[in-house]
This record gives C-alpha cells, sequence and structure tokens, in this order.
C-alpha cells in the first residue's frame, strides 16, 4: 500500500504497511482527512463542462492533489470517456449543450451504481439539489467553486467509494466458506493449487489454467478474480468452443452498426465490457488463428477497434485463459500461435484430475450433498460404506464434475435418509464388480495373493500409485516397500518377481 502525501503542493510516495488505507495524509494549512491510493493506479475523476476553462482549473488543481484527471464539454463525449476509462467520480455541470446533467447523472449510476457523482451549476435551485440527491448524486456544489471546497467535496466522495468497495468486499469474504471459494479439498494436491492460486490473485500478470473436462478451471477462474484487486470490477467469461468461429470476432471485439449483414446496431464488445476487470477465454484452443493475432495486438497494445469502427477504444483488463488441450500439440498443429502463447502463459496453473487427490472425494461429497440437499430441498445425510466403496474406486474420466452430478442424481432419487448403492449412476454400479473382482488361482499361498491384489490394482489404475495405495488402504511409502519385496516394478518395466517355491509346485 502506498501513503500519499502533499507537503507544500508537491507530491511524493513512499512505502507503507498500514493495510488498505491510511488516516495521514496531511494537506497544506493542517487539514487532515482520509485518502486512499492503491499500488495499481490513482483514484481517477471525470470533469464534464461545456466552459474550457473550468477543464483546465479542475485538471490542474486535482493533479496537484494526486488524482488523474480527464475533461469532457458535452454529455456524448462525457459517455464515451466513462465507457473507455472508467473513472471513480464524475463532476458533471447541471447545464450542458447537448443534455440534461440530471439526466446524465441517471445513465451514469444506471451503468456503473457505485460510480460517485457530483454536480455542478451555477444556477441552483432547492428543487434541483433535491432532484438530483434523490437521482444518486453524493452533493450538488454551486458556482463558482472554491479550491478548498473541491478539494474537500472530492475527498469524501472517493472516501465513500473506498468505503462501499471494502464492505462490499468483505461481505463477500464472510459468506465465502473455509475453502477457497468453492475449490474445496485437504488434499496435498489441492492444498498446493490452492496456495499456487492464492500468491497469484493479486498480481496482474496473464494466467493460463490447464486441466482436463471438469476439473474446476472455471472454479479457478471465479477464485482469482475474486481476490484480485479488480474484483469490484467486471468478469466476463467466454466459452470459445461455444460460439461459431465466424461470430467469435464480433463477439470479443464489438461491431458497428452497419458494419456486416444483420449488424443492426452499435454493440459493445467483451473486451470492452470486460474494462477495469478480468476476462476469461475458455478453450482458447478454439479461437481461430486470425483471432489469435488481433486478440494478441490487444495485448500488445491495450487497445483496438470494433469491427467496421474507426473508433479506437483502450482497454485495462486481465486475461485469465483456459484450456484442456494439449498445448504442445496445438502448437505443433498451428491450432495457438505460438507468440500469442507466450503471452497468456505468464503463470501456468495445472488443476490436477479428480484420480490424482481422490483423498478429497469424501469432503467433495459432503459439500454436494449439503449443497443439492439446500437445492432440493431434501434430507439425505449419509453415503452408504458400499456406494462410498464405488464412489472411491471409480475412475472419474469426467472428473469433479462428473462426480458433482452422481451425487446430485443421488440426493434426488434415494428413498431415505441414506445414498446406497442402487442410487448412484449406472456407470458407477457397473463397472464395480469387473474392476474389483481380484482373480486368484487356487492353491496359492498368502503371499502370492498380496503380490496378485497389488499388481492387478496398479494395472486397474494404469499404475498411478497413490491412486492403488488408496485402494488398498495402504500408506504410498507401504505400498512401495510392498512392491519392493515383491519385485514389482512401474508399468516400463515387465512386473516380475523372483521365482518362489510355491509357484514351482507340481
Amino acid at each position: 500500500m502506498f501513503r500519499f502525501q502533499t507537503l507544500s503542493r508537491l507530491p511524493y510516495w513512499y512505502w507503507t504497511p498500514s493495510g488498505p488505507w491510511s488516516k495521514d495524509r496531511i494537506w497544506p494549512g493542517g487539514f487532515q482527512g482520509w485518502h486512499w491510493m492503491t499500488e495499481k493506479r490513482k483514484f481517477r475523476v471525470l470533469l464534464i463542462d461545456d466552459e474550457p476553462t473550468m477543464g483546465e482549473w479542475v485538471s490542474v488543481l486535482l493533479n496537484a492533489e494526486g488524482y488523474e484527471v480527464r475533461t469532457a464539454t458535452d454529455g456524448a463525449e462525457g459517455k464515451n470517456a466513462f465507457d473507455t476509462w472508467r473513472p471513480d467520480l464524475v463532476v458533471i455541470d447541471l447545464w450542458l449543450p447537448d443534455t440534461d446533467g440530471l439526466d446524465l447523472l441517471r445513465w451514469f449510476k444506471g451503468t456503473d451504481e457505485a460510480i460517485e457523482v457530483v454536480i455542478l451549476t451555477g444556477h441552483g435551485s432547492v428543487s434541483q439539489a433535491v432532484e438530483a440527491m434523490n437521482a444518486g448524486a453524493y452533493t450538488f456544489v454551486e458556482k463558482p467553486v472554491e479550491p478548498d471546497t473541491l478539494r474537500a467535496v472530492v475527498e469524501r466522495a472517493l472516501e465513500r467509494r473506498a468505503l462501499r468497495s471494502e464492505n462490499q468486499r468483505l461481505r463477500r469474504q464472510l459468506q465465502r466458506p473455509a475453502s477457497f471459494g468453492e475449490v474445496i479439498g485437504r488434499g496435498k494436491a489441492v492444498r498446493e493449487l490452492m496456495e499456487l492460486v492464492q500468491s497469484v490473485a493479486a498480481s496482474d500478470a496473464n494466467i493460463l489454467i490447464q486441466g482436463e473436462n471438469g476439473t474446476g478451471k472455471e472454479l479457478i477462474a471465479n477464485a482469482i478474480h475474486a481476490h484480485s484487486k479488480r474484483t469490484e470490477s467486471p468478469f466476463i467469461k467466454i466459452n470459445c468452443a461455444a460460439i461459431p468461429k465466424e461470430l467469435i470476432e464480433s463477439e470479443l471485439f464489438g461491431y458497428k452498426k452497419g458494419a456486416f449483414t444483420g449488424a443492426l446496431a452499435d454493440k459493445r464488445g467483451l473486451l470492452e465490457l470486460a474494462q477495469g476487470g478480468s476476462l476469461l477465454l475458455d478453450e482458447i484452443g478454439e479461437m481461430p488463428p486470425y483471432v489469435q493475432t488481433k486478440l494478441l495486438r490487444v495485448l500488445q497494445e491495450r487497445e483496438f477497434r470494433p469491427v467496421g469502427s474507426d473508433r479506437v477504444v483502450q482497454v485495462d483488463f486481465r486475461l485469465i485463459c483456459a484450456t484442456n488441450v494439449d498445448i504442445e500439440a496445438a502448437l505443433r498443429d498451428g491450432r495457438l500461435r505460438e507468440d500469442l502463447y507466450f503471452r497468456i502463459n505468464t503463470i501456468t496453473i495445472k488443476v490436477p484430475p479428480l484420480r490424482e487427490h481422490a483423498e478429497d472425494i469424501p469432503l467433495l461429497c459432503e459439500y454436494f450433498l449439503e449443497k443439492y440437499n439446500a437445492e432440493h430441498e431434501r434430507r439425505v445425510k449419509i453415503i452408504a460404506p458400499s456406494a462410498y466403496h464405488l464412489l472411491m474406486r471409480h475412475r472419474w474420466s469426467g472428473n469433479v464434475r462428473e462426480l458433482e452430478n452422481a451425487i446430485e442424481r443421488a440426493v434426488l432419487v434415494a428413498r431415505g435418509s441414506e445414498v446406497a448403492v442402487h442410487d448412484l449412476p449406472e456407470t458407477i454400479r457397473d463397472e464395480g464388480p469387473r474392476q474389483s473382482e481380484l482373480q486368484i488361482p487356487p492353491n496359492c499361498t498368502l503371499a502370492e495373493i498380496e503380490r496378485m491384489a497389488i499388481l492387478q490394482t496398479l494395472q486397474r489404475t494404469n499404475w498411478n500409485k497413490q491412486e492403488a495405495a488408496q485402494i488398498l488402504g495402504l500408506y504410498r511409502p507401504t505400498l512401495y516397500s510392498k512392491m519392493r519385496k515383491h519385485a514389482i516394478f512401474g508399468a516400463g518395466r515387465a512386473a516380475r518377481r523372483r521365482p518362489s517355491p510355491e509357484l514351482d509346485r507340481g
């Protein structure tokens, strides 16, 4: 957190660990008040006034106080600046050449309810002031405006915006479960995943999330946005695989009326709607190469033109991409541009499949039971041990999503307070006996049965030792010890053991 002080009207910065805000701002003349300033940027103030001299005066005054200021001379220019720049505070003259200041105030509050708006006028009345306050204005200030008055009004308005944002953030934090959003687990794989997400969420680095279908890539993206500095701003999501390739460009970049057949009105693209927030491009590998080229330029220049328009839109968003494809294969096949790949994977997060953290299945089952009991007004309390056995042994090719669907179905069809085997999906029930049956030849010793149990479990789990240890009820070091004891090697070497008298019996 940076603390900003103004001494003799010369701003300077220094580091302080004092938290999200400080009360130590010192004004010339001894006035003290609160002032928030983030590491990311200064507060932005937009002035809309048809008097150029007023704009120049306010810019000089507020720039000296550490604010970033832009000016507009009419409502249309002000709306455009608001859309592309996203200020924290808008100061509006009540009388503008192309619109009424109160109508403009209502437009701003309708577009962004959290925006603070100050109304200026040289011909004010009590009724207008009341109307402005009812429409959501922070305050109503008469011209000519004294410098100290404007400084104080701007500071207090931004105080209120910051307090509202902080209160909303704290309320959301209190409403969250103890887990990281809906990313749930106690196993090592999930703990390491959560730690990585927490460490990178506060940065603005582009992130690439990799994982199989159903592993929860979108939940990871949600957690990143929720714990970032952009959490109060939009989080826009698009699944590139779910949109026809010929429409992705217009969805992302927007278009101007008449740009193509069917463009009956101007449309803002998702890149513009994500201004100030985060943008999730799910299944980035499905994006057409020419759109990848345009996206690369946006990431480099931080600006673009909508389809068919010469209007330049400046953008500021955090990009999060997700994919379930083999990146190396996508690069080799030309489905993903190499230069774009280097831009989007500043940080790569790999979400493990459920089979690699099967120890979290009971916790996930408990969470989904509670969730769908509440959603469907059911009272299913437990899962029978025999049903749990099938759930723990299932391969979960659809990962957490498949498990969630299985538990939701079980909650809906369970006859009592317990999930039984027959409440599980048929695919889980049917594969159970065939896969769990241990093939034991006659006249085998206990040592041979143990070896066959280990070997067949390893083969059934495709030599995933962690999963095999869980099925066998062993700690992983114990499994390794028994594999060495029985001379069982990995899939890359033939599984074998030394000859023994028991096998040579004739």
